[in-house]
């Protein structure tokens, strides 16, 4: 199968990035959104292969879905196309997990879609806007079967590293939320850059330990949906995460959603159900106050 279309759930800013993409390399994409509005991206045209959809029934017949929408949507969103759902190969483009039940993304699409058995994860550096206007762009894609051979073939990007660690590259994509938050508000709230380089260090060491005990493999730590992404979301205030920790150590109100809030919580669930102490993780949350 070459996968020439493509379904995408979720035209959000990174949805709507990815559809631009995908269609800029000649795929024809069908972007659903729940209200029929996508993101508009400054100086950037809508391909004339987009096409912008409300009924799930409407991307039921293309070869390959990636699911976008916000994880705080992604189990009521996803349970709209499970009558839809036609055995495409699915990659999950939405890091985090959900607040409630602190279920990463692919455990969500198992449950919704126990049909499924070729699934992916894309995970890496990407700010969506840069996406959209063709900044070359490197992501990991984790998955198996189908869903590596959909990804390879539909993601334009400059450069994809695949791998089958799919907790890894979701634990990476929860992790770095909690990192860009933490490191926002370190550069705020320490005694010196000695101190800030320690706590940040041995922040990290324990999301890795987490993410070993759940089966990760270290390698994925080190490729672009970890270093990379958390290189790209620790260090720039363009940063949601990172500009919401500053905002914690000023004392000022956040704005939007805050991923790192919802994603610190999963990991400290996660690390307390598989016996992991976390004692640098567990200080800077009371010290942040959240």
């Amino acid at each position: 199968m070459n996968f020439q279309n493509v379904g995408i759930i979720g035209a959000g800013a990174w949805g709507t990035a990815l559809a631009i993409n995908i269609a800029r390399g000649g795929k024809n994409v069908v972007l659903w959104s729940f209200d029929g509005e996508y993101k508009q991206f400054d100086g950037v045209d809508t391909p004339a292969n987009l096409t912008v959809v409300k009924n799930p029934d409407d991307i039921a017949d293309t070869d390959v879905w990636l699911c976008v929408t916000p994880a705080a949507f992604f189990k009521d969103t996803l349970k709209k196309f499970v009558t839809v759902y036609n055995n495409q190969p699915i990659i999950i483009c939405t890091k985090g997990a959900d607040s409630k039940t602190h279920e990463f993304m692919s455990e969500i699409l198992m449950d919704a879609l126990p049909q499924c058995v070729d699934f992916g994860v894309l995970s890496g550096p990407q700010f969506a806007a840069e996406v959209a206007n063709g900044v070359p762009t490197g992501s990991t894609l984790a998955g198996t079967g189908r869903a590596l051979d959909a990804g390879r073939a539909v993601l334009n990007l400059a450069h994809l590293d695949e791998t089958d660690d799919v907790i890894g590259a979701q634990i990476c994509g929860v992790g770095k939320n909690v990192m860009a938050l933490i490191a926002g508000f370190l550069s705020i709230k320490t005694a010196g850059e000695n101190e800030r380089a320690m706590i940040f260090t041995q922040c990290c060491n324990e999301i890795i330990n987490i993410g070993l005990a759940m089966g990760a493999n270290l390698r994925t730590f080190t490729g672009l949906c970890g270093l990379g992404d958390l290189f790209l979301s620790a260090t720039s205030i363009t940063s949601r995460n990172y500009a919401a920790g500053v905002a914690i150590a000023n004392g000022t109100t956040l704005v939007g959603t805050v991923e790192g809030l919802f994603a610190f919580d999963t990991i400290l669930n996660r690390a307390e159900k598989l016996g992991i102490k976390t004692p640098a993780l567990t200080g800077i949350k009371h010290k942040m106050n959240i």
